[in-house]
């Protein structure tokens, strides 16, 4: 008996003592050493960028006063001038364009934690063309009792095919993710066409009136100007009974050409955007861009731009 039990205390001794030692060991042992994860990449914005973008432009352009200077010009020292700015008789109305547009752009960025200032410098190609026509026609009588009439037919266009701008940037950067807002300078070229028909024909309507009014005596001239042929008994257009007389005809129009050139124009751009950096050195960006340009010969033309680019980061 004792022989048997000996052993079996033996080896419940040395079972126990196993486990003891397994207790005291820490999971961390079991399972390996900890290893602290990758740290996520951080985008440093710092760095010349270059790129292109396309996108859809649409422009509002306006003629309003288009004819108003070569108007003024041609009535000047007349008494209707003086008395009732004819040249500012016609108004063009104004319209809207669209066409797509692409270019390039390139730029500086300087990062400070995670401020993003930088400088940046594109290009757009677009064609926005717009044409405009508007007629009036009024009879006016002056202080003199001259009844004059005024006739005035034009017709505007405007074309501007590509515009540039240079332009602050400010943006606050989320990792990848950088929403910024621009500002600065646009300067574009502009080919505008404007012509426009005169027509002026008038005469004494005191004088005319005086001669209907006589019952002895001969009738004194009429004064008359514009008429390819005038009857002094009959002087409104067309108001001649047939058989008496000669019909009051005034002269063809006369055709000015009020522009004709293409030059220069600076305005004003503002725009906001989101950028993602895809890796360290490429980038995506949407983007929003509106330019005012400054007036121009009595135009006007303001663009909104919607377009999306990618750029290198260097």
């Amino acid at each position: 008996m004792r022989t048997v039990t000996f052993p079996i205390l033996a080896l419940l001794g040395f079972c126990g003592a196993n486990t003891a030692r397994a207790a005291d060991l820490d999971y961390d042992y079991l399972r390996g050493a900890d290893y602290d994860p990758l740290p996520t990449p951080t985008v440093d914005w710092s760095g010349v960028y270059v790129g292109g973008h396309g996108g859809y432009t649409s422009g509002g352009l306006s003629q309003r006063d288009a004819m108003q200077s070569s108007l003024a010009n041609y009535f000047s020292y007349r008494d209707i001038e003086n008395e009732f700015s004819v040249s500012k008789f016609l108004s063009l109305p104004g319209t809207r364009t669209h066409d797509a547009s692409f270019g390039a752009f390139a730029g500086y960025n300087v990062q400070f934690d995670d401020i993003v200032l930088g400088v940046e410098a594109d290009y757009t190609h677009t064609t926005q063309n717009s044409w405009s026509t508007n007629s009036i026609n009024r009879i006016l009588t002056t202080a003199a009792g001259n009844s004059e009439v005024v006739s005035l037919s034009g017709s505007s266009n405007t074309r501007i095919d590509d515009y540039g701008s240079i332009r602050a940037r400010a943006g606050y950067a989320f990792g990848n993710l950088l929403p910024y807002v621009t500002a600065g300078a646009a300067i574009g070229r502009a080919t505008i066409n404007d012509t426009v028909a005169v027509q002026n024909y008038g005469y004494s309507a005191t004088t005319y009136t005086a001669n209907q009014s006589l019952t002895t005596g001969l009738p004194a001239a009429v004064y008359n100007h514009g008429y390819a042929s005038f009857n002094q008994n009959f002087p409104l257009v067309r108001s001649t009974p047939a058989g008496q007389g000669a019909q009051t005809v005034p002269y063809a129009p006369t055709l000015l050409t009020a522009n004709a050139r293409t030059k220069t124009i600076g305005g004003a751009a503002l725009g906001f955007g989101l950028e993602y950096a895809i890796t360290s050195n490429i980038l995506v960006r949407g983007e929003y861009q509106y330019v005012r340009f400054q007036d121009f010969n009595g135009h006007s033309a303001e663009l909104n731009t919607i377009r999306g680019g990618a750029a290198v980061k260097f």
